[in-house]
C-alpha cells in the first residue's frame, strides 16, 4: 500500500507540471493584461510596472521564473491588490472556503447515503419517487440559479434567513450557502447509493443472509452497506473538489469572505498571480483527494490489490 501511494505521488508530478504550464500560457496569451484598465497608465509607469513583475521578459523566461519561484514555495505577488502576495491572500480566504465546503460535504454525504438506502429498500414506492424528484432538482438546477431562488424566497419574501453577507460566528448566514452547495452533492450520492444498494440486495450472499433469518437491519448493517459504498467512495474525491471549486461562485453570490471574492476579482482584472495560485492550490487538492479515495477503496474492498 505504501509503495502504491509513493508511485501515485511521483506520477502526479508530471501531471501537475503540465497543468501549471497550460494554465500559465493560457492566461498570458489571452488578450488584455492586469494593467489594461479603462484609464490608460502613462507609458513610463506602465513600463516600470511591467519590469517590476517581469512582464517585459520573453514569455518563456517568465515561465521559467514562475516555475523556479513555485519550486521554492513562492506563488508570487498579486498584480492588482497592492501590498499582498498570493500566499497571504489564500491564507486569509481559504480557511473560510474550506469550512463552508467541508460542512456541505459532511451534511450532503450523510443525507445522500441515508436517502439512497431508504430509496433502495423502498424501490418503486413513494420514498423512491420523492428521492428521484429531489435528485432531478439538485442535478438539473445550476448553483447560481438555486442560490438566487433561495435568496429570494427565504431571505427576501419570508425573511427567515439572511440573504447574504457575513457576521463572524453567525450560523444563519451559512445555511443558504451550505444548502446550495450540499443539494447537488447529496443528490448525486443518493443516486449512486440507491443503484449500488439495489444491486447488492440482489446478490447471492444477501439472499443467503436473509434465508438464515436475519432481519432487514442486520442484513443492511453487516452485509449490504460496505459493498454498496464502493461507488460512493469513488465519487467522494471528485465530489469534494467540486464543492471546493463550486464554493467560489457561491461565495461571490452570497458575499462571503472566502477565496471566491479574490478569485473572481482576479479573473476579471487579469491578476495572473492569484488566478494561477488558486488553480495550483485546487489542483493539488484534487490530486491528494484522488489518492485518498484509492486507498479507502482498497480498504473497503479486500479483493483490490495494488501492484
Amino acid at each position: 500500500m505504501l509503495g502504491y501511494a509513493l508511485r501515485r505521488v511521483l506520477s502526479a508530478i508530471p501531471i501537475a507540471l503540465i497543468a501549471v504550464t497550460v494554465c500559465f500560457f493560457v492566461l498570458r496569451l489571452a488578450p488584455g493584461g492586469p494593467f489594461d484598465g479603462e484609464r490608460a497608465l502613462p507609458p513610463t509607469v506602465l513600463a516600470n510596472l511591467r519590469a517590476h513583475y517581469n512582464l517585459d521578459q520573453p514569455l518563456i523566461v517568465q515561465y521559467l521564473i514562475y516555475i523556479w519561484r513555485l519550486l521554492q514555495g513562492d506563488l508570487g505577488p498579486s498584480m492588482v491588490i497592492d501590498g499582498f502576495n498570493v500566499s497571504q491572500l489564500i491564507s486569509i480566504g481559504f480557511p473560510f472556503t474550506l469550512t463552508v465546503a467541508m460542512t456541505a460535504f459532511v451534511i450532503a454525504t450523510v443525507i445522500g447515503v441515508i436517502a439512497g438506502m431508504i430509496a433502495a429498500v423502498n424501490q418503486n414506492k413513494w420514498p423512491d419517487y420523492v428521492l428521484v424528484l429531489a435528485v432531478m432538482l439538485g442535478v438539473v438546477v445550476p448553483n447560481f440559479l438555486m442560490a438566487a431562488l433561495l435568496q429570494l424566497w427565504f431571505g427576501v419574501y419570508l425573511g427567515w434567513l439572511p440573504a447574504g453577507g457575513w457576521v463572524a460566528g453567525s450560523i444563519p448566514h451559512l445555511v443558504l450557502p451550505v444548502t446550495v452547495l450540499a443539494w447537488p452533492h447529496a443528490a448525486r450520492i443518493s443516486r449512486l447509493m440507491r443503484g449500488s444498494m439495489i444491486e447488492v440486495l440482489g446478490t447471492n450472499f444477501v439472499r443467503t443472509a436473509r434465508s438464515k433469518g436475519l432481519g432487514q437491519r442486520l442484513v443492511l448493517a453487516r452485509h449490504a452497506i460496505k459493498p454498496a459504498l464502493l461507488p460512493v467512495v469513488s465519487y467522494l474525491g471528485p465530489g469534494l473538489s467540486y464543492l471546493l471549486t463550486g464554493s467560489l461562485a457561491v461565495e461571490q453570490i452570497f458575499g462571503l469572505p472566502g477565496i471566491g471574492k479574490y478569485f473572481v476579482t482576479a479573473a476579471l482584472n487579469r491578476d495572473y498571480g492569484i488566478v494561477l495560485g488558486t488553480t495550483i492550490l485546487y489542483m493539488f487538492i484534487i490530486l491528494a483527494l484522488n489518492l485518498i479515495v484509492d486507498l479507502v477503496y482498497a480498504w473497503l474492498d479486500p479483493k483490490v490489490r495494488y501492484r
